[in-house]
């Protein structure tokens, strides 16, 4: 009987002699909780979803999923997961119904079974009114929602979510994090979600792990990980970054942590509203003249740049 939880212990991925994707990492998926996969690019975190979906063979090391493991028992672990990766594979020939009953049929569903299900799912993912319409004909964020539906077809017990919203609009992404919401909720679901949105996972998540070079730098729930910070953040912001970087080395008494990214400077301190008056004294004295400056509560991109040294940067939307 599958647990719905996942578990890594000391996993290891090695390709050739040179590149270690994954240096021994470990962590805990609760079942029925969101859990957010947060990582630069090449820190390893493609690699990780790979070989939890069966899609790659540890070097070494342990993965359970559902209490199957990744390697030994990789049939099982199919059988129990629904996986939506980040580049969609769609028929644009098809119409949702046929692809959600072929769906059904290889995961050995009957005729009928397959086409209540197909219906189910059109209607759950809010396609009702499209589904008469080829796919090549949807947008970007109808064919996610499709996507979706597909990987729920043999109704799994964890959802594993490979950038699921890389490429919509502020407006469709939203409606796809209340779908994710709604699933975990009502099915109580596992999901594993890997995004490049630090929103994204602030609010969707119940723990957060962020890896980086290969190991996990820091594990915990959203609202932990930020009160570790700790901190107000002064963010400063430059014409170009050499001009941040001349402003910075005049700034550095000032704060208990200073980081700088790209054009942007970020003073970490205990009481930075009441220091704002004497940075922009210190800037005027120096010639510095910001284009401007802001106040900021710690979010998860300042753990993120804390542990990793620089801001997770989404892709550019689809218009």
């Amino acid at each position: 009987m599958s647990n719905r939880e996942i578990v890594v212990d000391r996993l290891v991925k090695q390709y050739g002699e040179d590149v270690l994707a994954v240096d021994d990492i470990s962590f805990n998926v609760r079942s029925g909780e969101i859990f957010g996969f947060l990582g630069p690019n090449g820190a390893g975190k493609s690699t990780t979803i790979k070989i939890l979906t069966s899609l790659a063979l540890p070097t070494s090391g342990r993965a359970l999923v559902g209490g199957y493991n990744v390697v030994s028992e990789a049939d099982q672990v199919r059988q129990i997961m629904g996986v939506a990766l980040q580049d969609i594979g769609l028929d644009d020939l098809m119409k949702p119904g046929e692809l959600l009953e072929l769906q059904g049929e290889l995961f050995g569903m009957r005729r009928s079974e397959s086409k209540a299900r197909s219906e189910e799912l059109i209607t759950l993912v809010g396609l009702t009114e499209a589904a008469d319409r080829r796919v090549g004909t949807y947008s970007g964020g109808m064919r996610r929602r499709l996507d979706l539906a597909l990987a729920l077809v043999h109704r799994p017990e964890i959802l594993f979510l490979d950038e699921p919203t890389t490429g919509l609009d502020p407006a469709s992404r939203r409606d796809l994090w209340d779908e994710v919401k709604r699933l975990n909720r009502q099915f109580g679901i596992t999901i594993f979600l890997t995004t490049q949105y630090l929103e994204e996972a602030d609010q969707l998540s119940d723990t957060v792990a962020i890896i980086n070079k290969g190991q996990i730098a820091t594990i915990g729930s959203p609202s932990k990980l930020k009160a570790g910070v700790g901190r107000e953040t002064i963010n400063l912001s430059f014409n170009d970054q050499q001009t941040a970087v001349r402003a910075k080395d005049e700034l550095g008494d000032f704060a208990e942590q200073i980081q700088i990214d790209r054009d942007t400077i970020r003073l970490y301190m205990s009481h930075a509203a009441e220091s704002v008056p004497a940075v922009v004294r210190r800037l005027q004295e120096s010639a510095f003249n910001p284009s401007s400056l802001t106040l900021t509560q710690p979010t998860l991109d300042d753990v993120f740049l804390q542990v990793t040294g620089k801001s997770l940067q989404p892709p550019e939307q689809e218009l």
